[in-house]
């Protein structure tokens, strides 16, 4: 019997799949879809979500070349046909064509963007397609056409067109030269206005930002409304941050309702929806007892914040398609605490500063140069720990290095404990140790720049 089998196509992602077909005085038996087996030899776990039959009844009949936005995989249940796939997506491979003859042995997966046509060679050929996608009017509007007889294409259909059926608007579709490519699914900003937010605007500049206003993580249920589908990759850059006002009642109720509740949401979009989902997270997830944190390590906040934030992540886990990215001591564009002693050191102001939670800082540039990398490497998903690179330092020591960078003298900047600096004031706990390991995300082909390196180009930036 043959064995199941996957054949790279010069179209990038149309696969050609030898089914394992088995048969007896009966008939045959076949697997058409089988998820575990598929996947493991290289086949997209595409979800699908509908299953739609064509019955041909003439030998001639001939269907396309459409271009659907969504991905499908296409076989026989009897027949057989005569198969041309033109790539009509936006790039290098655009009118790259791809033709062979399939009977009910064979599956051809097709990504989207990729026209798909068939010309029945038998009778009776009843043409199955499984989509990951409902069909709608609405959806009809984003396919992508391309006639049956461009010239540039120069299919050799078995039947010549002029003696095949073909529907009316087949007929009609424009050539290749007239065809507007099929554009990649966009990249979502969510939590644009934020420190990170700005930062991907200028990193991701062709990506979409999305107002509060239009998607709010506190409300589900905005969640829920937002169309999602012309996303491919939707990058959360929202959170609730406050982290000791997190502690008070409506402060405890705020954070559970967007880093929960919200997240949940875009969770089950993403589900839905299958887009890759991008996630930022927090060294407050952990207690800070070890020294150095990796990405395997159990959950231990001490606070509302970091519990809200390590249930986020949980949920984020449970996504296939993520990329979750643990970040400490966050340092962007608008108020933080580089730009604070910036400000003290200017104006003479000697301040109080911990001296004994140690870590390493964030630049916002940093995360967005380190979401790049993953997606264009296509590394593998899950969690990743990013900071800038370095020895680990203290909120002190980094005072100071802003105060020397600033013409000050550092020994203006006055340690204390965390509980000296907390007496009186109705603070969360901290973590005492932040510093997260880099191991993986350096595994992976990105190289984090030296945290005091990067600190002097933003202290330049300020001025």
């Amino acid at each position: 019997m043959p064995e199941l089998a996957i054949t790279q196509t010069p179209i990038p992602g149309l696969l050609v799949i030898s089914l394992d077909i088995r048969g007896d005085n009966r008939g045959w038996f076949k697997e058409n879809w089988q998820r575990e087996k598929m996947t493991d030899l290289g086949v997209p776990d595409f979800a699908p979500v509908q299953n739609n039959m064509s019955f041909n009844n003439r030998v001639g009949a001939t269907r396309g070349i459409h271009a659907e936005p969504w991905d499908k995989l296409v076989s026989l249940a009897t027949g057989r046909i005569f198969g041309a796939w033109v790539d009509l997506r936006s790039g290098a491979g655009f009118g790259r064509c791809f033709t062979t003859e399939i009977g009910p042995e064979t599956a051809v997966f097709v990504p989207r963007g990729v026209g798909n046509a068939f010309q029945t060679l038998a009778e009776q050929t009843a043409y199955s397609y499984l989509v990951n996608d409902h069909w709608s009017p609405a959806a009809r509007e984003s396919y992508t056409f391309v006639n049956l007889a461009d010239e540039t294409l120069a299919i050799d259909w078995p039947i010549p067109l002029e003696r095949a059926e073909l529907s009316a608007a087949d007929k009609t579709h424009p050539r290749l030269v007239d065809v507007k490519p099929m554009e990649p699914k966009q990249t979502l900003i969510i939590g644009s206005g934020g420190q990170l937010g700005r930062a991907l605007i200028q990193a991701i500049p062709t990506a979409v930002p999305i107002a509060r206003a239009r998607l709010d993580l506190a409300n589900p249920e905005s969640v829920a409304r937002f169309d999602f589908r012309s996303y491919g990759i939707v990058i959360n850059a929202a959170a609730y941050t406050k982290v000791d006002a997190a502690e008070t009642e409506q402060g405890r109720r705020e954070a559970w309702a967007v880093n929960v509740g919200g997240v949940a949401a875009l969770v089950e979009a993403a589900r839905k929806h299958r887009f890759t989902l991008v996630h930022i997270s927090s060294d407050y997830v952990f207690d800070g007892a070890q020294t150095l944190h990796t990405e395997t390590e159990p959950f231990s906040p001490l606070g509302v914040y970091g519990q809200t934030k390590a249930a986020g992540d949980a949920l984020v886990g449970s996504l296939a398609a993520h990329y979750l990215l643990r970040t400490s001591w966050v340092i962007g564009e608008g108020d933080n605490f580089v730009r604070t002693m910036a400000s003290l050191a200017d104006r003479g102001v000697n301040p109080e500063v911990v001296d004994d939670q140690f870590g390493r800082i964030t630049f916002t540039a940093e995360i967005s140069r380190a979401i790049l990398h993953l997606l264009q490497a296509e590394a593998p998903y899950g969690t990743y720990n990013l900071s800038n690179d370095g020895e680990p330092m203290t909120w002190a020591g980094i005072a100071r290095a802003v105060f020397a960078a600033r013409g000050r003298d550092a020994a203006s900047v006055e340690s204390v404990t965390t509980a000296e600096y907390a007496a009186g004031k109705s603070l969360a706990p901290r973590p005492r140790h932040s510093v997260l390991s880099l191991d993986k995300i350096i595994s992976s082909g990105f190289r984090p720049a030296d945290a005091m390196t990067q600190l002097g180009w933003y202290l330049s930036s300020l001025d």
